[in-house]
Protein backbone atom coordinates (compact mmCIF):
# COMPACT_ATOMS: atom_id res chain seq x y z
CA UNK A 1 0.00 0.00 0.00
CA UNK A 2 1.03 3.54 -0.65
CA UNK A 3 1.50 5.87 2.27
CA UNK A 4 0.61 9.54 2.06
CA UNK A 5 2.11 12.19 4.29
CA UNK A 6 -0.46 14.56 5.79
CA UNK A 7 0.60 18.15 6.35
CA UNK A 8 -1.35 21.29 7.20
CA UNK A 9 -0.41 24.78 8.31
CA UNK A 10 -3.55 24.74 10.49
CA UNK A 11 -1.65 22.57 13.01
CA UNK A 12 1.85 23.06 14.39
CA UNK A 13 4.67 22.14 12.02
CA UNK A 14 6.65 19.05 12.98
CA UNK A 15 9.50 20.00 15.32
CA UNK A 16 11.46 16.83 14.72
CA UNK A 17 11.89 13.91 12.39
CA UNK A 18 8.22 13.04 11.99
CA UNK A 19 5.11 13.92 9.97
CA UNK A 20 1.91 15.40 11.36
CA UNK A 21 0.17 12.23 10.16
CA UNK A 22 0.64 9.33 7.78
CA UNK A 23 -2.22 7.80 5.81
CA UNK A 24 -2.12 4.19 4.65
CA UNK A 25 -5.31 3.04 2.96
CA UNK A 26 -8.15 4.26 5.16
CA UNK A 27 -6.05 4.38 8.34
CA UNK A 28 -4.43 7.64 9.42
CA UNK A 29 -1.77 7.60 12.14
CA UNK A 30 -1.63 10.98 13.87
CA UNK A 31 1.55 12.11 15.58
CA UNK A 32 1.34 13.59 19.04
CA UNK A 33 -0.03 17.10 19.24
CA UNK A 34 0.99 19.47 21.99
CA UNK A 35 -0.66 22.84 22.76
CA UNK A 36 1.28 24.92 20.26
CA UNK A 37 -0.50 27.69 18.37
CA UNK A 38 0.24 26.92 14.70
CA UNK A 39 0.84 30.51 13.62
CA UNK A 40 3.40 31.26 16.31
CA UNK A 41 4.64 27.80 17.35
CA UNK A 42 4.36 28.93 20.97
CA UNK A 43 2.51 27.25 23.85
CA UNK A 44 -1.01 28.68 24.14
CA UNK A 45 -0.71 29.33 27.91
CA UNK A 46 0.16 27.67 31.20
CA UNK A 47 -3.55 26.95 31.87
CA UNK A 48 -4.28 23.21 31.56
CA UNK A 49 -7.78 23.66 30.13
CA UNK A 50 -6.50 26.03 27.43
CA UNK A 51 -3.67 23.64 26.63
CA UNK A 52 -6.14 20.77 26.27
CA UNK A 53 -8.42 22.75 23.94
CA UNK A 54 -5.44 23.72 21.77
CA UNK A 55 -4.35 20.10 21.47
CA UNK A 56 -7.83 19.10 20.31
CA UNK A 57 -7.95 22.02 17.85
CA UNK A 58 -4.64 20.82 16.42
CA UNK A 59 -5.97 17.26 16.13
CA UNK A 60 -9.10 18.54 14.37
CA UNK A 61 -6.91 20.35 11.82
CA UNK A 62 -4.81 17.26 11.08
CA UNK A 63 -7.90 15.03 10.83
CA UNK A 64 -9.48 17.45 8.36
CA UNK A 65 -6.26 17.69 6.33
CA UNK A 66 -6.36 13.90 6.04
CA UNK A 67 -9.91 14.01 4.67
CA UNK A 68 -11.80 13.10 7.83
CA UNK A 69 -12.98 14.56 11.09
CA UNK A 70 -11.99 14.11 14.70
CA UNK A 71 -15.06 11.90 15.06
CA UNK A 72 -13.31 9.39 12.75
CA UNK A 73 -10.60 8.79 15.38
CA UNK A 74 -10.77 5.22 16.68
CA UNK A 75 -7.90 5.33 19.20
CA UNK A 76 -6.59 8.19 21.31
CA UNK A 77 -3.52 8.15 23.56
CA UNK A 78 -3.37 10.95 26.13
CA UNK A 79 -0.08 11.75 27.84
CA UNK A 80 -0.32 13.83 31.03
CA UNK A 81 2.32 15.19 33.35
CA UNK A 82 -0.30 15.21 36.14
CA UNK A 83 -2.97 12.50 36.10
CA UNK A 84 -5.11 14.57 38.49
CA UNK A 85 -6.02 16.65 35.41
CA UNK A 86 -7.86 13.72 33.85
CA UNK A 87 -11.33 14.99 34.85
CA UNK A 88 -10.58 18.17 32.89
CA UNK A 89 -9.51 16.08 29.90
CA UNK A 90 -12.87 14.26 30.02
CA UNK A 91 -14.74 17.57 30.15
CA UNK A 92 -12.85 19.06 27.20
CA UNK A 93 -12.91 15.82 25.21
CA UNK A 94 -16.71 15.72 25.48
CA UNK A 95 -16.80 19.01 23.56
CA UNK A 96 -14.97 17.48 20.57
CA UNK A 97 -16.36 13.91 20.42
CA UNK A 98 -19.84 12.45 20.38
CA UNK A 99 -20.74 8.82 20.93
CA UNK A 100 -19.47 6.40 19.98
CA UNK A 101 -16.25 7.58 21.59
CA UNK A 102 -12.84 6.32 20.45
CA UNK A 103 -10.86 3.81 22.45
CA UNK A 104 -8.46 5.63 24.73
CA UNK A 105 -5.50 5.36 27.04
CA UNK A 106 -4.25 7.89 29.59
CA UNK A 107 -0.60 7.69 30.49
CA UNK A 108 1.20 9.64 33.20
CA UNK A 109 4.62 10.88 32.11
CA UNK A 110 7.33 12.84 33.89
CA UNK A 111 7.77 15.46 31.16
CA UNK A 112 6.65 16.46 27.66
CA UNK A 113 8.24 18.60 24.93
CA UNK A 114 8.35 22.35 25.62
CA UNK A 115 7.31 21.63 29.24
CA UNK A 116 3.63 21.32 28.26
CA UNK A 117 1.17 19.41 30.41
CA UNK A 118 -0.59 17.32 27.74
CA UNK A 119 0.07 15.56 24.44
CA UNK A 120 -2.39 13.46 22.41
CA UNK A 121 -1.86 11.15 19.46
CA UNK A 122 -4.13 8.63 17.82
CA UNK A 123 -5.42 6.64 14.91
CA UNK A 124 -8.21 7.66 12.58
CA UNK A 125 -10.14 5.35 10.26
CA UNK A 126 -11.59 7.14 7.23
CA UNK A 127 -14.97 5.98 5.90
CA UNK A 128 -13.41 5.40 2.46
CA UNK A 129 -10.14 5.97 0.64
CA UNK A 130 -9.57 9.56 -0.48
Amino acid sequence: MTKAIIKTDQAPAAIGTYSQAVKVGTAVYLSGQIPLVPATMTVISEDFTEQTHQVFKNLVAVCEAAGGSIQDMVKVNIFLTDLSNFATVNEVMSQYFTTPYPARAAIGVSALPRAVQIEIDGIMELPSTN
